[in-house]
């Protein structure tokens, strides 16, 4: 079996090893297995039956992750997309008032058309065209996304109706659960402790069952996952040419495009594997596996699927190959039947790893010039915007826009692609959509 991995996945040649992936691998499900809760809780919304959105977000994430470690052969990971889904439950089911079998319906058509577009290279070209210094500065972006993401789980950073964000009650366990389990792990990532933040996460989730914050698993671990049978593939094609169908395909399309963009181009930046362009061999093999799972994801019943940024965490411990992403599946696949016992570990004892993480990650931003400002006002623009509105594809949008504006007015048209141009109209075709409110 080893000589069998080794061979499909080169191991030694990408420096890593078994154990180190399958850790990985375990590391990155743990920061993102809250999907397999939050998504039935919001798609239930719409009338799905929750147990079966279960199951086949279980299923999407297993299928679309397995297709990009054996095909693709990246450290990456998929399941079904946070707001995403909130569009899905939300706008489509909710403002619109469409059913949720017309939102399945429109999520499998954007799946269908990434696939052609994936074929025909267009999403590779889109990637390509992407500056250097917008490349490096999504990285920052999302580290400082996914910093937010990992304060804000752990109550140590909240909402507030006078200064926006404040900071947390001290007097709440998540509040030291997740302190516990950051300098557990900084202090064993500082003495180069193999798997430093699995190790944290495990002492966070043990911290808080001596709390009582975390409740162990009662009676039985084992069950068989319920049946999707009330999801699967259940389309509806009576408005497929109306003009709301093609509203809600586009903004699919545009928000799944530019999140998983960001996603791989970050990710993939801290493997070693992109060139100095930011570019990577695998590409339009990752795109993919996007698009496959997206499309199988609507068949099995649940929202858009797309590439996961809590994948850096496993990249962080060293994940490398496509073993990583087989060791996520894995991981959802004993979900469904050990869900109990996966899904008791909080959101706060994963969120040392989310701050971990972003620390690494931002450390692109000493690639970034800032004294030529056509290039240091779109970085920056793509850094703040992401964790400020909450949303990877809002950061690229106003990235790429600030620069192909600027480089225009200033002249230098030939730092600017005929790809760039192309994206920058949709780009402004979208905003112009939004202050239309028509979707």
């Amino acid at each position: 079996m080893k000589k069998v991995l080794e061979k499909t996945f080169k191991l030694t040649e990408n420096k890593t090893t078994v154990r180190k992936e399958l850790t990985a691998g375990l590391i990155t499900f743990l920061t993102m297995s809250y999907i397999l809760i939050v998504n039935p809780n919001i798609l239930s919304i719409t009338g799905m039956d929750k147990d079966a959105l279960f199951t086949s977000t279980a299923l999407a994430a297993i299928f679309a992750t397995l297709v990009m470690g054996l095909y693709a052969k990246l450290p990456i990971a998929l399941a079904s997309g946070m707001g995403l889904n909130a569009f899905f439950a939300f706008t489509i089911c909710g403002a619109m008032g469409y059913t949720w079998q017309f939102a399945l319906t429109a999520v499998f058509i954007e799946g269908l058309i990434f696939i052609l577009l994936t074929f025909f290279n267009v999403r590779e070209l889109i990637v390509k065209s992407i500056p250097k210094v917008l490349k490096d500065a999504i990285s920052v972006g999302i580290g400082l996304f996914i910093t937010l993401i990992g304060l804000k789980n752990a109550g140590i950073v909240v909402s507030s109706p006078s200064t926006l964000l404040a900071m947390g009650d001290f007097s709440q366990h998540s509040v030291w659960i997740a302190f516990l389990g950051l300098f557990i792990t900084a202090i064993l990532f500082a003495a180069n402790v193999n798997g430093s933040i699995l190790i944290g996460i495990i002492a966070a989730t043990l911290f808080g069952i001596v709390l009582g914050d975390v409740a162990l698993p009662e009676a039985s671990i084992i069950g068989a996952p319920p049946s999707i049978a009330p999801l699967f593939a259940r389309f509806e094609w009576n408005h497929l040419l109306s003009s709301n169908m093609l509203i809600v395909v586009f903004t699919l399309l545009f928000v799944n495009l530019f999140d998983t963009v960001g996603t791989l181009i970050g990710v993939i930046s801290k493997t070693g594997l992109a060139d100095e362009k930011g570019n990577f061999p695998q590409l339009k093999k990752a795109l993919l596996a996007d698009a496959l799972g997206t499309t199988a994801g609507a068949i099995l019943g649940t929202s858009t699927v797309t590439a996961y940024v809590e994948s850096a965490s496993g990249v962080a411990s060293g994940g490398r190959t496509g073993l990583t992403a087989v060791g996520v599946a894995l991981m959802f696949a004993l979900a469904l039947f050990f869900s109990p016992l996966f899904l008791m570990v909080p959101a706060t004892a994963t969120s040392p790893a989310l701050i971990i993480v972003g620390l690494f990650m931002i450390s692109s931003v000493t690639k970034i010039d800032f004294s030529d400002i056509s290039n240091g006002l779109p970085a920056f623009l793509t850094i703040v915007f992401m964790p400020f509105t909450y949303s990877i594809a809002e950061g690229i949008v106003f990235g790429m826009l600030s620069y192909t504006l600027i480089k225009v007015c200033t002249g230098r048209l030939k730092d600017v692609s005929i790809a760039m141009y192309v994206i920058t109209a949709l780009f402004l075709l979208k905003i112009t959509l939004d202050a239309m409110h028509l979707y």
